[in-house]
């Protein structure tokens, strides 16, 4: 596990109520840096969340609503004073068989796309200032192995992640060399989120070479990793197991 030191830096999590989210607040928090937790609707576990961290705070916006994806940054750096690391971690799903197109609305489009994608380019573009001001800004997206393979979800979801890949190459260059911008695209991982999806998990966990699936404190230990190599940017990282092989 890296020994880098996250003291005085400010980092901002999208998302990060629980499952993912929460463990990558609590690795940060363990190195020293102040983070500012973000849920749209789980206030309640988002504030205990952030009162269990040493100078957490919680902020509440929905980042799928442009205006408030941007206030939320915004919100961040008043109440943070700089901001150096932002994970752009909220996303959002509708479990849908891909082989049945008809049965895929425009509204889940809409609705996918809103907090995948566009609250990720909301909410790193208004970030870009004070990222750059801090000297080493960083951008961690969670995207999703969706997004590298054939699979996920639902088309709309896939499509949204692989998205989220290829806005990361782009941000990575348009922000350099002030700014680093890398991506993590976990397999199925054992969160709330996917606590209900048995078959899926049981499949995911079949295919993959180390025989299980992945697990919340070991996608943020990739996360807070990533983020502190300093001399890496445009990198979207597999956390899989193997699974992608």
């Amino acid at each position: 596990m890296s020994a880098f030191r996250w003291d005085g830096r400010v980092v901002l999590i999208t998302g990060s109520s629980s499952g993912i989210g929460a463990e990558t607040a609590r690795r940060f928090a363990d190195a020293g840096a102040r983070v500012i937790v973000n849920s749209a609707r789980s206030v309640e576990a988002g504030r205990a969340l952030a009162d269990s961290l040493p100078g957490g705070v919680y902020l509440q916006a929905d980042v799928g609503v442009p205006e408030e994806a941007v206030a939320l940054v915004e919100r961040a750096v008043e109440v943070g004073g700089r901001l150096d690391c932002v994970v752009n971690n909220a996303g959002t799903s509708r479990k849908i068989p891909h082989r049945d197109l008809d049965g895929v609305r425009r509204e889940d489009w809409q609705s996918v796309l809103d907090v995948n994608l566009l609250a990720t380019w909301e909410v790193s573009r208004a970030a870009a200032g004070p990222l750059r001001a801090s000297g080493d800004g960083v951008i961690i997206n969670v995207s999703s192995l969706a997004g590298v393979i054939v699979g996920g979800s639902s088309i709309p979801y896939a499509v949204s992640k692989a998205a989220v890949n290829h806005l990361t190459l782009l941000l990575a260059r348009t922000l350099a060399p002030e700014v680093r911008v890398n991506a993590i695209a976990p397999g199925l991982t054992d969160t709330p989120w996917t606590g209900e999806w048995q078959a899926e998990r049981e499949k995911a966990a079949k295919g993959s070479p180390r025989g299980r699936i992945g697990t919340a404190p070991e996608v943020a230990d990739a996360i807070f990793s990533l983020a502190s190599l300093t001399h890496v940017t445009g990198e979207v990282l597999m956390i899989d197991g193997g699974t992608h092989l």
